[in-house]
């Protein structure tokens, strides 16, 4: 008599005789669809759950202000001291002692959040989706409405974390947004005209080349490829790095394009050129063979036409836009600015607080 089929998965391991092992999940034939099915089901848990975070944060911004609105209310209408609030929240912890964020300090910012953003709806529209922390910094370091509004656009655009919030408003990214020496107006639709013009800043701030001031175009690579990831941050939004020395052969002759990006949001090659010194209008005609190279070679028919960027050590505004007059190919001058930021000695860092400690002394608690 033969023997059943499935006693072929049957193991004589100590276990009862007769009885059906698993076969190992490692082992199993896979649906010609699984790998799909897989990817999509992954898809679907993490979008779901950063709606999830997103609706939560929503939630208690919307809570946040509506709390400050309130204690905003009692002080202007009914003559409520500043002291009750240090009674309502040793009240609201002896109610809720495992909820953490209602300090009297951080009711104090509620009040500040409500009375920043007198509008509901426009808050619900815009920093309702931005974390706590990063509100905080909105309100510190903005006291113009209008550009604590375009500040949290950004935020919520580029999805910048607090501390990235504050470097942007520190180095007043507002006031360099769209302000390069272009003829974007003249070689690119008018949508991706205005796109890249608020790519595409003037001046560039590298506060990270290091204390000896840079004077060569090589030596000022180097630094840009060894500190990429904050090259990368002060680029904006959207850059993907390619590559630095990009050899292309053309007519027998070896050419090197010093940085080669791909904007994601353009979707183009960006060509950067480097220079340690002054604008002088045959930089022009040496990036635009350049970027007639990337869009004969490398360029996708996908991809829009390449555009090109000089940045130089110092520019004359008029002479630039002379420069570009009559040029068909996308091009933006633009300044850097070596930023020169000294270490604090060494015997002084001891007697500074720690980020905790601020952080304790403001009232920030954990999930505040």
């Amino acid at each position: 008599m033969s023997k059943p089929a499935d006693a072929r998965h049957r193991r004589d391991n100590g276990s009862q005789p007769g009885v059906l092992m698993p076969v190992p999940a490692s082992k199993l034939e896979l649906p010609a669809d699984y790998a799909v099915f897989l990817s999509a089901v992954k898809l679907r848990i993490s979008q779901d759950r950063l709606k999830a975070q997103l609706s939560a944060n929503a939630i208690q911004m919307v809570m946040y202000w509506d709390l400050g609105r309130e204690i905003l209310s009692k002080q202007q209408d009914a003559g409520w001291g500043a002291k009750i609030i240090d009674r309502l929240s040793a009240d609201i912890r002896d109610a809720f002692p495992q909820m953490q964020g209602f300090s009297a300090r951080n009711l104090k910012y509620m009040r500040a959040f409500a009375e920043s953003w007198p509008d509901r709806e426009l808050m619900q529209r815009t920093v309702a989706q931005i974390p706590w922390r990063s509100n905080l910094t909105l309100m510190e370091k903005l006291k113009d409405s209008d550009l604590r509004r375009w500040y949290a656009r950004q935020t919520l655009q580029n999805g910048w974390s607090k501390d990235i919030l504050a470097i942007q408003i520190d180095s007043a990214l507002h006031l360099r947004v769209g302000q390069s020496a272009n003829n974007f107006e003249l070689t690119l639709p008018p949508l991706d005209s205005d796109m890249a013009n608020q790519v595409f800043k003037d001046p560039y701030l590298f506060d990270f080349l290091g204390t000896t001031q840079v004077r060569r175009e090589m030596e000022l690579e180097n630094k840009l490829v060894e500190h990429l990831e904050k090259f990368l941050l002060e680029l904006g939004q959207g850059f993907a790095f390619v590559g630095r020395q990009v050899h292309v052969e053309v007519g027998g002759s070896d050419f090197y394009i010093d940085m080669l990006f791909y904007h994601l949001k353009l979707r183009c090659y960006v060509v950067i050129e480097l220079k340690a010194g002054a604008f002088s209008p045959g930089q022009v005609s040496q990036l635009t063979m350049y970027m007639n190279i990337v869009n004969d070679v490398l360029r996708h028919p996908d991809d829009k036409p390449t555009i090109g960027l000089l940045l130089v050590r110092e520019k004359n505004q008029t002479i630039a836009k002379y420069a570009l007059t009559g040029n068909t190919q996308p091009i933006g001058v633009a300044e850097w600015e070596q930023i020169m930021t000294n270490a604090l000695p060494a015997d002084l860092q001891p007697s500074l607080p720690s980020v905790e400690e601020i952080e304790t002394e403001l009232g920030l608690e954990d999930g505040a």
